[in-house]
């Protein structure tokens, strides 16, 4: 038998399929079997190492909960920043204005090209000498302006991707009933894409809450990934400090992974969605 992307595999392929998977997991479970040896021999897995995030709660209170909420705080901002104006670039790239086209699309491409680091910096210094920003708010502000210049452009481009995604007979027929181009995107094209969009902007959304701690690291914000550098500092525990922190962002971005399958799917209910999916292919210039 076959399916519509692979050939169904037989008995001799399940086989082999399963000692694969056979070895992988022993590969992986030797893995950790050295690495929990190592930090045994280096004296990582002391209970002194951990019981701080116990029994101390002032882990919690000074350093991880503030800082996490700080990573939300800049998160969030950015998101609501940049999810409206990524709709507007792109729907400005899909204009049929020369003079609208061409400028939004070398907008979007320059901020895709430049890593969202040196944005943040370039962002840090522009507030400094032309700004009366207080220094103590002036790293958010600079990892939220890096954080929308790179994303809103990425943005813009699933957007338009997951458009041109839509059958063509979508804007003929809206075209067949007197609909202007403005009418169609926003009450056509825009609804029956979003199901389209919502993978990749969800992953769109994960990378943004990711790279706030760039700022941490370069710029003094106190996120999250931050509080590694305090709580090692009184505790001297850096393997569990960063194990602790990794096991918070995988909380948050599962959390927001979740909310965003379970609106796919309510949106698929409702039937304006084609099926289509976007996935964004990065080029070179979009790696942070």
């Amino acid at each position: 038998m076959t399916s519509v992307l692979y050939d169904t595999p037989g008995p001799k392929a399940k086989v082999r399929n399963w000692i694969y998977s056979a070895v992988f997991l022993v590969l992986i479970g030797l893995a950790l079997w050295w690495a929990l040896g190592l930090m045994s021999e280096k004296g990582q897995l002391e209970a002194d190492k951990w019981s701080p995030f116990v029994t101390d709660g002032e882990v919690w209170t000074t350093f991880l909960i503030p800082g996490l909420l700080e990573t939300l705080k800049a998160g969030a901002i950015a998101m609501v920043i940049a999810l409206p104006l990524g709709a507007l670039l792109g729907i400005g790239r899909l204009s049929d204005h020369t003079w609208v086209r061409i400028p939004v699309g070398a907008v979007v491409e320059f901020f895709r090209a430049i890593p969202v680091l040196m944005l943040m910096l370039f962002g840090y210094q522009l507030y400094v000498q032309f700004t009366d920003v207080p220094s103590e708010t002036r790293p958010l502000f600079a990892v939220v302006t890096g954080l929308v210049l790179y994303n809103a452009a990425v943005i813009a481009e699933i957007v338009r991707a997951g458009v041109l995604s839509l059958p063509s007979g979508q804007t003929d027929a809206a075209k067949a009933i007197g609909m202007r181009k403005g009418q169609t995107m926003v009450h056509v094209l825009i609804p029956q894409a979003v199901t389209a969009m919502l993978p990749a902007l969800v992953s769109q959304l994960v990378v943004i809450l990711k790279d706030t701690a760039l700022g941490g690291a370069v710029l003094g914000f106190a996120e999250l990934m931050s509080m590694n550098r305090q709580i090692s500092a009184n505790y001297s525990n850096t393997i569990a400090t960063l194990l602790v922190i990794a096991l918070l962002y995988i909380t948050v971005n599962f959390a927001l992974t979740t909310f965003a399958s379970w609106l796919e799917g309510r949106l698929r209910q409702s039937k304006k969605s084609t099926g289509a999916v976007v996935e964004i292919a990065l080029k070179a210039g979009d790696a942070a």
